[in-house]
């Protein structure tokens, strides 16, 4: 049995709370049990119980046993001077405050149901990859829906984070917000590190100023990676690398030293110079991107935006000086659907969520539409019972396993809790 358990059952009065005494046979009548604290100190703050004849109002600390208090040297510390319950499943030692007043104890064990403790314990058992994994088929419908919305949520809050830290980097401009989001993704897990620091290195005063010639965002994309640091036959190459260095004189742009963009491992339409030449025709054909999607609320309207290909050089191209086959490469309904999850959906939240406006239900219909994601996660939690049928249960699910399933966080979790009922 972990403490976590018993922060469940005091938070949530599931034991008999109608003929509680304390160890010296006090009757325990409880107002509040107080607000749950996960900080240092004791475990509930401002609780109000009646001990007796007497009332109390003051913080309610909870071990396993009694004597750790002891152990956690709490007599020591004056951060517990206010405790006016010691909640415990096994009473084995009398507790005394600094001043050598004793400190009431609740022995828990006594008043909590079998059924609780057996649910508890099935819950916890050994498992191969999630403690619930043989009772997810068990979990109501309703009682999942509604936790998968909050897990959704709790993910983009999480993503939103990084999306603020931008906007603050960049005096609140979302517009170049979103263009650092893009370069980031553009560049997928091997190369997403090494665009953003690309996007970052370009003003995106500049970016706005030379959008109407895609020949100018490709040189300075491209200048920025240092894929034209070399020297080659190529005119194309010899033109871009022309622009760059005109436009960094232009603008007085320093050149940045950035690491090497990779090809290694990549198919050849995710090559990096086929990326950035995307994300260059992008900002080529949408001007004011952000404004544009800022309000788009279906996934046929994000496609039709990003409705858009490489420059004619690089149809028959994937390296300089090397021709290949033509093709229009333009962007994939699957590589779409990676912006949408990890780019436009994330950017909404926080643009809404600073505007103070409500977008919820569109956030969720929109990703009712993109199909669910596909990694050992998801599949394995299908293999379980738990089938994803669009990228909104996926977001939810990687969520439930990443800060839940991992982190062993089973009475956090409304799944833990609805097992922890049942009968």
């Amino acid at each position: 049995m972990k403490e976590d358990f018993l922060h469940y059952l005091w938070k949530f009065k599931k034991f008999d709370t109608l003929n509680l005494k304390t160890s010296n046979q006090e009757e325990i009548t409880i107002s509040n049990v107080g607000q749950y604290l996960e900080l240092a100190g004791p475990d509930f703050f401002n609780a109000q119980i009646t001990i007796g004849s007497q009332k109390w109002a003051g913080n309610v600390e909870i071990h396993l046993k009694s004597s750790d208090w002891y152990v956690h040297h709490h007599e020591k510390d004056a951060g517990y001077e206010n405790v006016i319950l010691h909640v415990v499943w096994e009473h084995d030692s009398e507790i005394y405050r600094s001043n050598n007043t004793e400190i009431p104890v609740l022995e828990l064990k006594n008043y909590v149901g079998t059924t609780t403790v057996n649910n508890y314990q099935k819950l916890l058992s050994p498992k191969s990859w999630i403690f619930c994994e043989k009772q997810l088929k068990e979990i109501p419908k309703f009682a999942l829906i509604n936790w998968q919305e909050r897990l959704f949520f709790e993910r983009l809050e999480r993503k939103s984070k990084p999306i603020l830290e931008l906007l603050e980097s960049t005096n609140n401009d979302w517009e170049a917000v979103l263009f650092c989001l893009l370069a980031k993704n553009f560049g997928l897990n091997t190369n997403g590190e090494i665009f953003l620091k690309i996007a970052q290195s370009i003003p995106f005063s500049v970016i706005r100023k030379e959008c109407f010639e895609v020949e100018n965002l490709e040189a300075l994309l491209f200048g920025s990676s240092g894929l034209l640091d070399v020297e080659k036959e190529d005119n194309y190459f010899k033109d871009l690398k022309f622009r760059y260095y005109y436009l960094l004189h232009k603008y007085q742009i320093e050149k940045s030293c950035i690491e090497p963009v990779q090809f290694f491992k990549h198919r050849p339409d995710n090559f990096p110079t086929i990326r950035l030449s995307q994300l260059a025709n992008l900002y080529h054909k949408q001007q004011n991107l952000f404004s544009k999607i800022s309000d788009l609320n279906s996934l046929e309207a994000i496609y039709e935006v990003f409705s858009v290909s490489v420059a004619p050089y690089w149809q028959t191209h994937y390296q300089f000086d090397k021709e290949s086959p033509k093709k229009k490469k333009a962007l994939s309904q699957s590589f779409l659907d990676l912006i949408v999850l990890n780019t436009i959906i994330p950017l909404q939240f926080a643009y809404a969520k600073s505007q103070g406006k409500e977008i919820s239900e569109d956030l969720i219909n929109i990703l009712n539409d993109v199909e669910p994601e596909k990694n050992s996660i998801i599949d394995k939690f299908s293999s379980f019972g738990l089938k994803a049928k669009s990228a909104f249960e996926t977001q939810s699910l990687l969520q439930l396993k990443n800060e839940y399933c991992n982190k062993s966080k089973c009475l956090e979790c409304a799944i833990g809790m609805e097992l922890l009922k049942s009968n």
